[in-house]
């Protein structure tokens, strides 16, 4: 068992790197702990709150006791099937904001500028949106559409961002993010277009890519240099790589891969009995994530989702989808959003709204109220930071998750004002014949009462990232190096959303899939796409203004 190139996870990052390695005609064997992702609740969009709650398909992971929000433990799903997160995610597809990869760069991410990364959304991407963009890809792997934004409600949600001041965007992931407009979504003729059904399948179709199945307990290194991966299946075995080993098992097992094949902060490895291979202090720590909650309303018109949430009423959607891969199953229902600054003084936007019409939780229990519709809103960029750590030195167990939630003075002052400004959105005249009262919170405006309903229900919008930062190469906190090297060793790298320095600007499985593409170019050796300096709109009265 043995390839030119060793990939630890069919994820995002992993199918889009094993997709490019191998149309450049190396060998890769690709191991994942998961299996196939055949069957109609990982396929049909309109089922994504079921993949997500399935062990099958999940890791099951749960954070420690977050302090900051009553002592909850979290859930923090991560796919655990081909595709990865992608096959059991919200198919929302965000880039991010020009600026936040600028901040990559500034951080120690030489390369990584919204200039350098622009082509490489470009490349991966087939668009299909209204008109022509040339900001946007036309022949890449990656189907992506835009939402044809079927009920009333998603152009009530836009047309109230409009009477609020706010402006309207035609594509938030081209020139201008901040404003209300259409999601895009990677689906494509009604189906999830994961990053195995964009990426791992047709490599492995056309080229000399593999997939084995199998849990990878540790990189195996001679002397300085990463060789191999020991992997278990019905016994442990050792995959060699003849040129290099690539981690792109997630931003919770990546570091926890590390930390086992000793490289990470050197005190907590020999805590484990770990004989330490490169002292990374960096390995597993500044953990970041989205927190959102639902802002519920009743709606006055039985127009919405609701009318289908029964026996038949699913079976009537389902039956529709599996015939023709038509009608509500074809959609993930996020169809409206915006991205909005929070007061004056914010350059670009740090609120997310995902408008769904429907009250529904993750978990698929829907509003006891019936008809009605929510908006999931969140601050983009909190300052608070986690850390994965390892609970045992056995592969098969999970690893230690705190996020640190709410751990920030700002972070309560940002919740405060997203869910004031979500009030007023749904206070305007264009959502007056839709707005029965709000479900949840429901209760008063006070910081106290804002403060407690954020203690209670604020969740995951499970976009963990950061735990193998990249930076420079003599930043002792950098795990990797700006082409994705993992320091103080050869012949290793991680390519996932662990390497994001800060987290980006709105849903994450786009960075992602471009950590995995622009990484197979420096792993290629290849001089990287030519530069695209074209900014980003912003506000011109930013400074002074919030809308």
């Amino acid at each position: 068992m043995q390839a030119d190139y060793v990939i630890v996870g069919a994820g995002s990052a992993g199918c889009a790197m094993a997709y490019r390695l191998g149309e450049a005609g190396h060998s890769v064997i690709v191991i994942e702990h998961g299996g196939s992702d055949a069957g109609p609740f990982i396929q049909m969009p309109g089922a994504l709150s079921y993949p997500m709650n399935m062990s099958r398909y999940d890791w099951g992971f749960r954070s420690q006791p977050e302090p900051n929000l009553n002592n909850r433990d979290m859930a923090v799903p991560r796919g655990k099937v081909i595709g990865g997160s992608s096959s059991v995610n919200g198919m929302v597809y965000v880039r991010g904001h020009a600026k936040d990869y600028d901040h990559w760069a500034e951080s120690g991410a030489t390369g990584w500028g919204y200039a350098d990364v622009l082509p490489y959304f470009r490349r991966m991407e087939t668009w299909h949106g209204k008109g022509d963009s040339d900001w946007r890809g036309t022949d890449g792997p990656l189907h992506v559409q835009q939402a044809r934004q079927w009920n009333p409600l998603f152009h009530a949600f836009v047309e109230a961002g409009r009477e609020a001041g706010y402006p309207v965007t035609e594509d938030y992931n081209g020139h201008q993010q901040e404003g209300f407009g259409a999601f895009d979504m990677t689906v494509w003729n009604g189906q999830r277009w994961s990053a195995a059904n964009a990426y791992l399948k047709p490599a492995m179709a056309k080229w000399d890519v593999k997939i084995v199945r199998g849990l990878a307990k540790r990189v195996v290194f001679e002397d300085h240099r990463a060789v191999g991966v020991e992997v278990t299946r019905r016994v442990d075995e050792t995959i060699r790589a003849n040129r290099e080993v690539i981690l792109a098992a997630s931003s919770i097992n990546t570091p926890k891969l590390l930390m086992l094949s000793g490289i990470g902060p050197g005190a907590e490895l020999q805590k484990h009995g770990i004989a330490v291979r490169a002292d990374r202090p960096g390995v597993g720590q500044n953990l970041q994530d989205h927190l959102e909650v639902y802002m519920q309303y009743a709606s006055k018109k039985p127009i919405t989702l609701y009318r289908y949430w029964n026996l038949l009423g699913k079976a009537w959607v389902g039956a529709q989808w599996l015939f023709t891969r038509t009608g509500h199953g074809a959609s993930n229902q996020f169809e409206s959003c915006a991205f909005i600054r929070s007061h004056a003084g914010v350059d670009y936007p740090d609120i997310q709204f995902h408008f769904l019409p429907i009250a529904v939780r993750y978990d698929g229990t829907a509003s006891a109220e019936g008809h009605g519709f929510q908006a999931h809103v969140g601050p983009m960029r909190s300052k608070s930071r986690g850390a994965v750590t390892l609970a045992s030195t056995d592969p098969a167990d999970a690893p230690k998750i705190t996020f640190n939630y709410m751990s920030h003075d700002e972070d309560w002052q940002d919740w405060r004002r997203a869910v004031r400004l979500t009030r007023e959105i749904f206070r305007q005249p264009a959502m007056g014949e839709f707005v029965k009262h709000e479900i949840q919170p429901g209760g008063g405006d006070t910081d106290a009462e804002i403060d407690a309903f954020v203690r209670e229900h604020a969740e995951s919008a499970y976009h963990p990232c950061g735990t193998a930062r990249m930076g420079a190469k003599d930043d002792p906190n950098a795990v990797v190096d700006p082409e994705c090297r993992v320091i103080g060793v050869e012949g290793l790298r991680v390519a996932d959303s662990s390497i994001f320095p800060r987290i980006t600007n709105g849903n994450t499985n786009a960075p992602s899939i471009l950590v995995g593409e622009k990484a197979a170019d420096h792993v290629l050796g290849r001089t990287p796409l030519a530069r695209d300096n074209r900014g980003p709109w912003l506000n011109p009265d930013w400074q002074t203004a919030q809308r």
